[in-house]
């Protein structure tokens, strides 16, 4: 066989074509474009949507077996934790009896107090039961998955609670879930009100992974802090409705080389098993707008007339002048019965003290 008719190219399987090198800076240069365009532009917002839209269902499904599990696991539950339990509720539920026959009788107190001190109603908001999914994926932030969204009504920035306190705070909302960013997430702040001293400060979450607790920063080292207080929301930052539990001070550490102690708190709800949560509405759209008070329209009007008392006093100036000058032989009274009219149709709105001193300042020419 003559040598000229080989093939000597290499069979299609040998064939790679464009470097492994080569492939890796385009495709990391592709990844670092679609990364910047997304911070700047949001161009996955859509896409993330549409994608948490569409697998949904399939989450549905791929739940089901660990819900059959969880909850088989309920159904088999020992008779004495289930009996220690029913004991448990029958106490608690002698208590809320006892604090709810006082209650509607301090409820017409608190009002009759409010209306005699002309305070504010107390901001009331609407909520919606919802039931945790899943735990977000990134193992670096304490985010949640919620049930509901946007078919739903619920808004970003809605906060959301336990039966215990405060959970967290709606960040994301697609149409049929939402994400809820827990109170110990590491960018997550949120203002407490110390409720035995009444200090306000903010609580952090912590950024250790794993921990599950809240710190309050940036406190002197001499702070009237002590472990047990019960922190609750402020209601400073037009999130959070005021009076809602958040957390208890755990550890108080008062170092001599900081000028701050190093605080670190419990969350009041359950941040690492909560099931069922009660998201409310935006406290902007419960704010009540504050009545505008009625003795502000008489100021204006006193004001009105004050000056315009002051403006024919001041034109009345030049006809003294002009009176006192022919009529140099007459008398003081004289001058002042001339000129009196004028006066007292200028002064006729002023206090009762005003035409008093008027005669005198007539008798000065």
């Amino acid at each position: 066989m003559p040598l000229g008719t080989l093939d000597r190219n290499p069979p299609p399987f040998f064939k790679q074509g464009p470097s492994a090198l080569s492939k890796l800076m385009v495709f990391s240069a592709i990844a670092l474009f679609l990364m910047v365009a997304d911070l700047r532009f949001r161009i996955s917002r859509p896409l993330r949507t549409g994608v948490a839209t569409v697998l949904y269902p399939l989450q549905w499904v791929a739940l089901r077996p660990v819900l059959a599990v969880r909850y088989a696991g309920e159904y088999f539950e020992s008779l004495t934790t289930a009996q220690a339990l029913e004991e448990q509720a029958r106490k608690k539920l002698a208590v809320q009896s006892l604090r709810a026959n006082q209650v509607e009788e301090l409820a017409k107190e608190n009002d009759r107090l409010r209306k005699l001190l002309e305070l504010r109603e107390r901001i009331s908001t609407s909520g919606k039961a919802a039931e945790v999914l899943y735990d977000a994926a990134d193992p670096y932030t304490r985010k949640v998955i919620i049930d509901k969204g946007l078919a739903h009504g619920l808004q970003p920035g809605s906060p959301v609670l336990d039966e215990s306190g405060v959970l967290g705070q709606v960040t994301r909302v697609h149409p049929l879930v939402s994400e809820v960013t827990l109170i110990t997430d590491r960018e997550h702040a949120i203002p407490v009100l110390n409720s035995r001293t009444g200090a306000r400060s903010v609580a952090y979450g912590d950024p250790a992974v794993g921990t599950g607790q809240l710190e309050l920063r940036f406190m002197a080292g001499n702070a009237d802090v002590q472990p047990g207080d019960v922190l609750t929301t402020s209601g400073v930052d037009g999130v959070y409705p005021p009076g809602l539990p958040v957390a208890k001070v755990a550890k108080v550490e008062r170092r001599a080389e900081s000028g701050f102690a190093r605080i670190i708190c419990t969350p009041q709800a359950l941040v690492e098993g909560a099931r069922h949560v009660m998201v409310l509405g935006p406290i902007a759209q419960a704010m009540p707008a504050r009545p505008v008070p009625d003795d502000a329209a008489p100021a204006t009007r006193k004001g009105g007339r004050k000056e315009a008392a002051s403006a024919p006093k001041t034109d009345a100036s030049a006809p003294k002048g002009a009176a006192a000058a022919p009529a140099k032989g007459a008398s003081a009274p004289q001058a002042t019965t001339a000129t009196q009219p004028a006066r007292a149709a200028s002064s006729a709105p002023a206090t009762p003290a005003a035409p008093a001193r008027q005669p005198a300042s007539g008798a000065r020419p």
